[in-house]
């Protein structure tokens, strides 16, 4: 089993990049860290050096977290050998523990391996050897993906309805086909109005400290053939004071019940002076990111990571020897601030709390 049936969709949806590969029981991933300077593809043939590149970051964006936490997953079930039954159970509950830790914002890692340990467990119980066990799920981390990219086809079909007929549409970190299965949740709703004839010029923010806005989000623009204008993290506000910014997409990597969106750092301020001049501020996630079981953002855990990715770029010292530092990795934008969110199962409007259950149900 190979990935040729992901890339005939891409492609036929007008996108050619794609951050992740399966072919002949090896998984290898786009090195994000390096783009776009370096295209660098590392192969992957365990379980836990998948999740370690999703803790270093070399593969991020929820949707992509979860693909390849389930891709790691099928790993995992190839490296139990000979076990079968209860064995291989403990054997896979371990590796799935530590894949759930890799990045613990991230709502769509922890939903992909329950979803395979939930065809895991079933498969075991049958007495499934564990050679019989990975090709299932296999199967079923096939089916995550391709779900992924035609679901973020239809949410940028549904999501480009909402952006002005023209003008400048802002996004905040990278939401694109890099942070996904392919194509995109932001980035589609953008490519989606670009191919529906809207004429919108797209402006990046730079996105400190990882610069995803420069490093990422431009580039897979460039890759498509779409024009795009970075902008410092700062300019934001100006812009749309100016009415150079009309709309603001940014995808997300954890909805609560009640609408509050965990994004990258950075975008609840975004939101606040998107609410300031009267602009939509538009979220695009698949339905895996929205988690019924979190109340609220009062109750996700921000991430913290190390304050040398603030200190310093590209490797190289830029602050003051001895400062302290905040380096806070995801923000909370309250529900009231969100205009609506596009998923692939239909536009949610406020009241938030309302539309999830209606969802759900």
């Amino acid at each position: 089993m190979n990935d040729s049936i992901i890339r005939e969709i891409a492609a036929s949806a007008g996108s050619v990049v794609i951050p992740m590969r399966w072919e002949n029981g090896i998984f290898s991933l786009l090195d994000q860290r390096l783009l776009p300077l370096e295209e660098k593809w590392i192969e992957y043939s365990d379980p836990r050096s998948v999740a370690d590149a999703i803790t270093a970051m070399v593969v991020r964006g929820a949707p992509a977290i979860g693909i390849a936490a389930a891709f790691g997953m099928v790993l995992a079930a190839r490296q139990a050998g000979a076990l079968r039954g209860n064995e291989f159970l403990e054997q896979w509950d371990r590796e799935a523990a530590y894949m759930a830790q890799a990045r613990p914002t991230a709502v769509n890692l922890k939903w992909a391996v329950q979803r395979l340990s939930r065809v895991a467990s079933v498969a075991a119980g049958t007495g499934a050897s564990a050679r019989e066990i990975a090709d299932m799920l296999e199967e079923e981390a096939m089916a995550i993906w391709e779900e992924d990219i035609r679901g973020n086809i239809e949410m940028g079909r549904m999501g480009s309805r909402l952006l002005p007929p023209e003008g400048g549409v802002l996004t905040h970190c990278n939401a694109g086909a890099l942070a996904t299965g392919g194509y995109g949740t932001a980035l589609g709703v953008i490519r989606a109005a670009a191919a529906s004839g809207r004429n919108i010029e797209v402006f990046a923010d730079e996105t400190r400290p990882w610069f995803q806005g420069a490093r990422l989000t431009a580039w897979e623009l460039i890759q498509d053939g779409l024009d795009v204008t970075l902008i410092v993290d700062n300019a934001a506000g100006l812009l749309m004071k100016m009415g150079r910014i009309r709309a603001v997409v940014t995808g997300s990597d954890l909805i609560a019940a009640n609408g509050d969106v965990a994004n990258k750092i950075g975008t609840y301020q975004v939101a606040v002076l998107a609410r300031r001049h009267n602009i939509p501020f538009i979220v695009a996630a698949p339905v895996s990111t929205i988690d019924p079981d979190t109340p609220s953002g009062s109750n996700i855990a921000i991430e913290e990571r190390d304050g040398q990715e603030i200190v310093t770029v590209a490797g190289r010292r830029v602050a003051a020897h001895g400062v302290k530092t905040v380096n806070l990795v995801f923000d909370v934008t309250p529900a009231e601030l969100v205009t609506a969110i596009v998923t692939e199962k239909g536009v949610l409007e406020p009241p938030y709390g309302n539309s999830i259950r209606k969802l759900f149900s």
